[in-house]
């Protein structure tokens, strides 16, 4: 049998592996839900990091965490960051609805990291999973806050450059074909001739207008709900904390990231995760469209099928 070691908390006690990061309410949460094997993918677990590593920093500035913790915590959350300890975060994607078991998930994660790195045992709570790594935060608020910023970068870092250059092709080729008369179809019938560089224009176009969503549902997942703790009433956390936080997430990220107008809003309601959510199907629809073109077209030696 595998090593194993206890790990308690408020609701009793969890038998553990021996060299696993993670505490009690982890190992409870891959009993309760043993549900599809499915765990939050990179970018989620990157953006969970950045959320600990400056609230630690803010808690520090604060005065609020001891400055040995704190930043035992960072360094810690920096691991995290750059995926040195996905291992450790094995909770099914299907879960409790707030995610109050990820976002333990991480906090048990860090503390016990932290331990280690202070010369500390695991479990010892030298590090605490609430009382340090979770200070001023709830589920409610990290979560969704997590949800916006991973969705945020990735659209920024990844898909909108992916896109830009494919808009700059598509318009180069646009001009490049423009003198090459070509047959148009409807409903794969035969129509009027076109200029091939007209198709490629409303490739091109399509593109620029899913980009332009995809811009305007980024600005909505910018504004975060962190702050808000357990309901949005920002229970038991600094008045400055949120603030503090979301401006270090602005600059590392270069996003331009706000906190919520309304907590109880960003709390209640996900309606921005459901826009972005629309604009990156519209994309793929744009997208799907314009490959089956180019495949149809390669499909002859003329005309194409």
């Amino acid at each position: 049998m595998s090593a194993t070691r206890i790990e308690k908390d408020s609701m009793g006690s969890m038998t553990v592996p021996a060299d696993a990061l993670y505490g009690a309410q982890t190992a409870r949460a891959r009993e309760n839900f043993p549900i599809s094997g499915i765990v939050f993918p990179r970018p989620f677990l990157r953006a969970i990091g950045m959320v600990k590593e400056h609230a630690a920093q803010v808690n520090r500035e604060l005065g609020l965490i001891d400055e040995r913790v704190a930043l035992a915590v960072m360094d810690a959350a920096e691991e995290v960051i750059v995926g040195d300890l996905d291992d450790h975060f094995p909770v099914d994607i299907f879960q409790t609805g707030s995610g109050t078991s990820t976002n333990m998930n991480a906090n048990e994660v860090i503390a016990n990291r932290a331990c280690q790195l202070l010369d500390e045992p695991l479990g010892s709570r030298t590090v605490h999973p609430n009382d340090h790594v979770n200070y001023g935060q709830s589920s409610n608020d990290v979560i969704p806050t997590v949800m916006h910023l991973a969705a945020a970068v990735e659209i920024n870092e990844q898909l909108l450059p992916a896109l830009g250059d494919l808009c700059k092709t598509l318009g180069k080729k646009a001009r490049e074909f423009d003198d090459i008369v070509t047959i148009a179809r409807t409903h794969l019938q035969d129509a009027t001739p076109i200029r091939l560089g007209q198709i490629f224009g409303g490739y091109f176009r399509q593109v620029t207008l899913a980009v332009a969503e995809l811009e305007r549902t980024k600005e909505g997942l910018c504004e975060l709900p962190l702050g808000g703790t357990a309901v949005g009433t920002g229970l038991n956390t600094h008045p400055e904390f949120a603030q503090k936080v979301i401006a270090g997430l602005a600059e590392v990220t270069g996003l331009p990231l706000r906190e919520a107008k309304d907590h109880f809003a960003a709390q209640a309601g996900k309606e921005q995760v459901v826009a972005a959510s629309g604009a990156l199907k519209t994309t793929a629809v744009a997208l799907f469209k314009i490959a089956n073109d180019i495949r149809f077209l390669a499909s002859g030696p003329r005309c194409g099928l």
